[in-house]
């Protein structure tokens, strides 16, 4: 359901996703269609690798409803220009309304990058009515 989204399959070909429980990581190759005016990639990238290697952290204990982020913070460390950029989520909190999840995203050699916390409140959709989704074992 998520490499099939319109935003991935449009913009962002390379990306790849693994989720275990209560962790996950998404990677992706860093492309110069990306980039900002100075020639690194723009915030909005760093925004949505860790929010959704953080959300998908989140989602890896939710098996009934759609999650929604309802926050994220994010702090940018450095600039990255080229290789594949690796962000991995965590589960920090979870209680039956609200999960909190942290991210650390870093670059080709390791480095980190960027880190953020993000909130996910269960939506009320079901994950079973939503287009694309299937279960690994369907």
């Amino acid at each position: 359901m998520y490499l099939q989204a319109n935003i991935n399959e449009q913009l962002f070909q390379s990306t790849q996703c693994s989720i275990e429980h209560e962790k996950a990581r998404v990677s992706l190759q860093i492309d110069e269609k990306y980039f900002h005016a100075l020639g690194a990639i723009h915030g909005a990238i760093y925004f949505k690798m860790l929010d959704d290697s953080a959300y998908f952290a989140a989602h890896s204990v939710v098996e009934d409803f759609f999650l929604l982020t309802t926050s994220f913070n994010m702090n940018i460390l450095r600039p990255a220009n080229k290789g594949l950029i690796v962000a991995e989520g965590k589960i920090k909190f979870n209680s039956p309304n609200l999960l909190v999840a942290e991210s650390t995203l870093s670059n080709e050699v390791g480095k980190v990058i960027a880190f953020g916390t993000g909130n996910f409140a269960k939506s009320k959709i079901l994950l079973k009515d939503c287009e694309g989704y299937t279960l690994e074992n369907d």
